[in-house]
């Protein structure tokens, strides 16, 4: 039966854990030389409906590495319900490749891939989720850091898809999470009462406020991201405004653990969400976490593709 990646929620504790250990075993080989061929004669395709340079670049390198083959398909060739039904592409598509990597606007089209496509699909973004980024970012804290169990992620900014993965990651691997958000900018309600089932079970807490401050006292990661996501820049200039006291800089950091990791998934607005002086500084580890997409994405293909 094949298995898709469309939520951090399909994984299981065990899944994921042992996804960051294949990223470390993966990451390793190739830095001692190269991969093995774990996915020769294998395609991905690969749906775009929005631009990209980590997902396309990340994806398409990590296929070579393995010895298989990524296919990038744009906007314009596919134009996703429109030119054709979603369910009719992932039909035809499925026939074609190994396995299908989406980049979305509505996490429906997703959805409706993995439904129909005969294939294991990726969700590479969607309006809801962003599950690729999220695995990453918590392979790096636990590259960095040794373990998630029992550590604190700060997030602060807006409650976007990035941090409905970010919810359900930390939960399934016991790691506590606390949300700073503007009013009314909180993640979604149904994405925060399912991590919170999940962190039930792994003994972690999830909370949520408006206060940065509070919410990084005694995190050992701060994670931001933009204030205005792909699709909403009409809002941006009032974004601004609301969002500037949740800017990560030198004084929130200060008020987090010493060696506080700061995170951002990018691309970032320096001088807006975060400063230059913390996203060059010592606690960054951003360039780290985007190296990182290509690593945990390819254990990722490995699972889904490689049957390993």
């Amino acid at each position: 039966m094949k298995k898709d990646l469309l939520s951090l929620a399909d994984l299981s504790p065990q899944e994921l854990q042992g996804l960051f250990q294949l990223a470390a075993e993966l990451k390793a080989e190739l830095q001692s030389g190269g991969n093995k061929p774990l996915l020769q004669g294998k395609v991905l395709g690969m749906i775009f409906q929005k631009p990209s340079l980590r997902t396309r670049v990340s994806f398409e390198v990590g296929m070579l590495q393995l010895g298989g083959h990524a296919l990038y398909l744009s906007p314009n060739e596919i134009q996703l319900g429109v030119r054709e039904s979603v369910a009719d592409v992932a039909q035809v598509l499925g026939r074609y490749v190994d396995g299908i990597m989406a980049r979305v606007f509505a996490h429906r089209d997703v959805e409706l891939l993995a439904q129909h496509a005969p294939v294991p699909v990726i969700n590479g973004l969607s309006d809801l989720s962003h599950p690729c980024q999220g695995l990453a970012d918590l392979f790096t804290v636990f590259e960095k850091l040794g373990r998630l169990q029992g550590r604190k992620l700060a997030w602060v900014g807006d409650g976007n898809n990035v941090c409905h993965s970010l919810l359900l990651g930390t939960a399934l691997a016991g790691m506590d999470m606390a949300v700073a958000t503007p009013p009314g900018y909180e993640p979604q309600a149904a994405m925060v009462e399912k991590a919170r089932g999940f962190a039930r079970q792994s003994g972690s807490t999830i909370t949520m406020g408006h206060d940065p401050r509070e919410a990084v006292r005694g995190a050992d990661v701060i994670y931001t991201d933009v204030w205005a996501s792909m699709g909403q820049e009409a809002e941006a200039e009032q974004r601004q405004a609301i969002f500037q006291p949740f800017q990560v800089n030198a004084a929130l950091v200060a008020a987090a653990k010493p060696d506080v990791l700061v995170m951002h998934c990018l691309p970032a607005h320096r001088g807006l969400e975060i400063t230059d002086e913390v996203m060059d500084g010592p606690h960054s580890v951003v360039y780290d976490q985007a190296e990182n997409r290509m690593h945990a994405q390819k254990a990722l293909l490995v699972r889904l593709l490689g049957g390993r």
